[in-house]
């Protein structure tokens, strides 16, 4: 078959780019970040551009000058691992610039729930759960952080400790009461 029929490229693959990850943020919605979400996403980049890329570099550049690229492992996958942190770095960049560092220590006194709250509210079968509102980018369930837009979240927005509030879920709405509201417990969990 003759060349001009046949994709050549210095990866050794025929796959695309692919696509920036998703922006989990709504368009109209600010990135709010605690300080300890928005360090860590700091020290993410840091670690990608000054220690993971580096070392992905340098074993590229060593198989590069093996020869022959296109049957060379090495190769191929360093420049899938190169595309794959270039792709992260972009998406933690965007995020870092636009985010709105909210410090819940510095929310002394409220009485309703906002961005940075930690909450404990009573679901209808009497249990108990402790959630705390932070930026998309920290949410971990695990840990009890779950995100601002988040559907519990929004249902205890703006809410009080003896509040009721309306939960739609796929089963049907469900009422949560709230039982406790504290700020600044945010970076202990």
């Amino acid at each position: 078959m003759s060349k001009a029929f046949t994709k050549e490229n210095d990866t050794g693959d025929d796959a695309p780019d692919e696509p920036d990850e998703p922006d989990t943020l709504p368009p109209s919605q600010k990135n709010y970040m605690t300080p300890a979400g928005f360090a860590a996403l700091q020290e993410e980049l840091r670690a990608l551009l000054r220690v993971e890329r580096p070392k992905v570099v340098e074993v590229v550049a060593w198989a590069a000058g093996n020869g022959d690229r296109s049957e060379n492992g090495d190769y191929i996958y360093g420049k899938k691992r190169l595309r794959e942190i270039d792709r992260r770095v972009r998406y933690l960049t965007k995020r870092l610039e636009s985010a709105v560092v909210v410090d819940p220590a510095e929310q002394q006194g409220l009485t309703q729930v906002f961005f940075g709250a930690t909450v404990t509210y009573a679901r209808e079968d009497d249990s108990e759960h402790t959630v705390t509102l932070v930026g998309v980018d920290e949410a971990d369930l695990s840990h009890g952080k779950i995100s601002w837009i988040s559907p519990v979240a929004r249902a205890l927005m703006k809410s009080r400790v003896g509040d009721t509030v309306e939960l739609e879920t796929p089963s049907g709405a469900e009422t949560l009461e709230v039982i406790a509201i504290r700020f600044g417990a945010a970076e202990n969990r």
